[in-house]
């Protein structure tokens, strides 16, 4: 509800003006109707001045209370909601609507300096330090209209049409008067200029803060912390900034997390990142990045649900050209404890990097795999990762650890761990491992890849793995269509089968966490270029109706690719046919949790348990080692619920198999 207001009474100015009050004109300043100026002291005012009442008393930390009111402060061309204290501002408070119910203490100065778009607009030298692959950051960036902003410079139109899209929401926020939201929280902080802030926002000891929007809101509050620096940045709902880290030219999406002095320049960092002690510049840090370590650099890279390990490092030049070189780690790709690429390079989905790589592969099509450097030496090891308890404990972990709050999610995430995307690159990795035996023989010992070497038995392990994971997938998809079927009435099948809708044939695509047909994303790049989808709102909708989609168009895919995987036509499937493909699927993941369970088992060999038992012989080892990790081998919450997996599974194969068979 609109709030109306009124002139100060006589009366009113002589009480201030005796609490050591002063206006450079009485007259411009206006209050609610049942102002009282008893919490008004030592204040001066300029400019136009709306003030709300002051009713409430703050609780703070220790058990203090405080009165809302205005303290030892100066303000210029502010409107101060309902119940707010704000006091002991060191310079003055300028051009800023201020929310109720809101916190403001022991700050050096808060100011809008001319019209300003609040980090609207600000462009983004993401990938590539030298420009040429700029975004855009916005309100309502999502990692998908980024990615297509980014990397889709191929096709010039989308860039003009983008920032044109972009420009209008610019030129629609952009105002000479800064916003404080409703119960904001700003306590001895120092510069802060040109910056918006939502409601519920606290921002504790801030060091300086520069043309930037902070969006928090009651679902969602945002922490600013002890020390931080941020200049041309917009951070989301959720999300806390800690610890003397600093910000220049940053997005940081919904529950991101930064702190312990990490610092990042022209980056973009999406739901759920995490960023300590180290660096980044120009990375596209896609949804659950994460790097912990004071050593790792990330640099001209994109990533997502990606682990740094300690030391990480990348070079985007060759001291030729300077830094134009870029990479791509893959979805779930991770590295190693010191681990180094030399850009360009990509890395394939859920791929291990270890060790120094200078020779610029492209693994993209052999996902779950190990590269591996030894002597100076690239090994590509495919498709081992499929069988690592790691990969299957990250797959469940990113699921729970989706900290977003908020209502209105930005980015679209599928957690996924096999889809049309890794599938399909299986599929060419076994066309590519068969073509290398096809080449060099048989009996080679090695075979060369991408400036990398495949050992033989790797090669043979690899078909193995991508063959057992591609039935995996296949067979679950044709169980999961069927489940409502109750009987093998053959006609009945095929028509359950048929595909309900024609999109999701051909390729597939990860646009930095949303997987998607890529004839859908074509339609839509097509629809920004002809002025079509003119509104990021509009764009954000179209991913979420693709996303929610996502299992219907997967089953398209799959329909399609049987025939060319099994020789099996859909619309002429046979029962015998389907019973087939059920036990291959059953084998397979059995044979899969078993690869898995076995890994698990590494981490209660005698070497893991190295280090436990302090002072103590090898039943006390075994003691502190079972108090630590939770018990045996056999009762650890993990392997109990691969052992369950197996079972639950296996029975499902044998019910759909008999109910095939009736």
């Amino acid at each position: 509800m609109k709030k109306t207001y009124r002139r100060l009474t006589e009366r009113e100015i002589g009480v201030l003006e005796s609490q050591m009050c002063s206006a450079s004109d009485w007259s411009r300043i206006e209050v609610v109707e049942d102002f009282s100026p008893e919490y008004i002291r030592y204040t001066r005012f300029s400019g136009d001045i709306r003030l709300g009442s002051f009713r409430k008393e703050f609780d703070l930390p220790g058990g203090m209370k405080k009165h809302s009111g205005l303290y030892y402060t100066t303000l210029h061309n502010v409107t101060v909601g309902d119940d707010c204290c704000i006091e002991n501002v060191k310079n003055y408070i300028a051009n800023y609507e201020i929310g109720h119910d809101s916190f403001i203490e022991n700050v050096d100065i808060i100011l809008t300096d001319g019209v300003s778009s609040f980090g609207n607009g600000v462009e983004v030298s993401v990938l590539n330090e030298t420009g040429g692959r700029e975004v855009m950051i916005h309100d309502g960036l999502s990692a998908h209209e980024a990615y297509i902003m980014a990397l889709y410079r191929h096709r010039p139109g989308i860039a003009d049409k983008m920032r044109a899209v972009v420009s209008r929401y610019v030129d629609n926020v952009s105002s000479a008067t800064g916003h404080i939201g409703s119960h904001v929280t700003i306590v001895d902080a120092g510069y802060i200029k040109n910056v918006k802030i939502g409601d519920y926002c606290k921002i504790e000891g801030t060091s300086r803060l520069k043309n930037g929007s902070i969006n928090s809101n009651r679902h969602a509050p945002v922490h600013i912390g002890v020390g931080v620096i941020g200049d041309d940045f917009i951070v989301c709902s959720g999300s806390s900034i800690e610890d003397r880290s600093t910000l220049s030219r940053c997005f940081i999406g919904q529950s991101c997390h930064i702190g312990h002095t990490y610092s990042a320049s022209d980056s973009l960092f999406f739901s759920n990142c995490h960023g300590e002690n180290g660096e980044a510049c120009a990375i596209f840090a896609g949804p659950f990045t994460v790097t912990h370590h004071k050593s790792t650099l990330l640099i001209a890279g994109m990533f997502s649900f990606m682990n740094a390990g300690s030391g990480s490092n990348q070079s985007n030049h060759m001291y030729k050209l300077g830094p134009i070189h870029q990479g791509i780690m893959e979805r779930g790709a991770k590295t190693a404890s010191d681990s180094y690429i030399l850009w360009p390079a990509k890395v394939g989905a859920f791929s291990l990097v270890m060790g120094r790589h200078v020779a610029h592969q492209d693994t993209s099509d052999l996902p779950f795999s190990y590269l591996i450097e030894k002597q100076d030496t690239s090994y590509i090891f495919p498709g081992v990762n499929l069988r690592s308890v790691g990969t299957i404990r990250d797959a469940q972990k990113w699921p729970k650890r989706d900290g977003r709050t908020d209502p209105v999610k930005s980015d679209c995430i599928n957690f996924n761990l096999l889809s049309p995307y890794t599938i399909q690159k299986m599929m060419t990795g076994t066309r590519i491992l068969k073509d290398l035996v096809a080449v060099s023989g048989e009996i080679s010992d090695t075979y060369s890849y991408q400036s990398a070497k495949i050992k033989n038995s790797s090669l043979k392990k690899g078909l193995k793995l991508y063959d057992i994971a591609i039935n995996k997938f296949m067979g679950n998809s044709l169980i999961k269509r069927l489940e409502t079927v109750a009987t093998g009435d053959i006609e009945a099948i095929r028509e359950r089968l048929r595909p309900d809708t024609p999109v999701g044939v051909g390729q597939w695509v990860d646009m930095a966490g949303l997987i998607a047909p890529k004839s859908e994303i074509d339609a839509l790049l097509d629809d920004i270029e002809s002025g079509q989808l003119t509104d990021t709102r509009e764009l954000n909708a179209r991913f979420a109706a693709i996303h929610r989609n996502y299992y219907t168009y997967e089953w398209t895919w799959v329909y399609g690719k049987f025939k060319e995987y099994y020789g099996i036509d859909l619309e002429r499937i046979t029962l015998a046919q389907i019973i087939e493909v059920a036990g291959k699927w059953k084998e397979s993941v059995v044979a899969l949790d078993n690869m898995v369970y076995e890994d698990a088992r590494k981490e209660f060999s005698l070497s893991a348990m190295t280090g436990f038992g302090a002072d103590g012989d090898k039943s006390q080892q075994n003691l502190d080692f079972e108090s630590v990790r939770g018990g045996d081998f056999e009762s650890n919450p993990f392997v109990t619920a691969i052992v369950e997996h197996i079972k639950v599974k296996s029975a499902l194969g044998d019910e759909f198999i008999a109910r095939m068979k009736s």
